[in-house]
């Protein structure tokens, strides 16, 4: 196993990617610091694009994740290593297209998806612990975006006022 460092990741644009652009080296939380690069890309997407090319985008970025986390978990020698949070950030920006666009729905995305990527209900274990490849990688944090969005939108049937605040 390689020890991830700056010179590491910036020896290539896929580790850089994979990590990323430097998020996955935090020291503490790499994963909990990766969710937050969601932010900057859904609102630069989101911002430029109409929502169904959004979700087109979104998802051409899932898959070049399958191959990017792949390449760099072959790389360093841990196929899920903490450090690579790429599924971190295209995760969230997924959760954030299906949250109300509100401070409220912002801190509820990002709580809501921390909870089901940390504590991986079932299947979401069963993803992480069989899955060893950039599938896998990517695969369960779709799954925890999926938990976090249906989390959300129950709260906003039951409380809609959320919705619009």
């Amino acid at each position: 196993m390689i020890t991830p460092t700056w010179r590491f990741i910036l020896s290539n644009p896929v580790n850089f990617l994979a990590f990323g652009f430097g998020a996955g080296l935090s020291p503490k939380a790499p994963g909990t610091v990766g969710t937050l690069v969601g932010y900057p890309l859904y609102f630069l997407l989101i911002g430029y694009l109409p929502f169904n090319i959004v979700l087109i985008a979104l998802t051409a970025l899932y898959l070049l994740g399958i191959w990017l986390c792949d390449v760099a978990g072959k790389a360093i020698g841990v196929s899920d290593h903490s450090g690579i949070v790429w599924d971190e950030i295209v995760a969230m920006a997924l959760v954030l297209c299906f949250s109300p666009q509100n401070i409220y729905g912002y801190v509820g995305a990002f709580l809501a998806f921390r909870l089901f990527d940390i504590v991986k209900p079932w299947p979401i274990n069963l993803i992480d612990e069989k899955m060893d490849n950039g599938n896998g990688v990517m695969f369960d944090d779709l799954i925890a975006a999926g938990y976090s969005i249906a989390l959300i939108q129950t709260i906003i049937h039951f409380f809609p006022q959320y919705q619009a605040i």
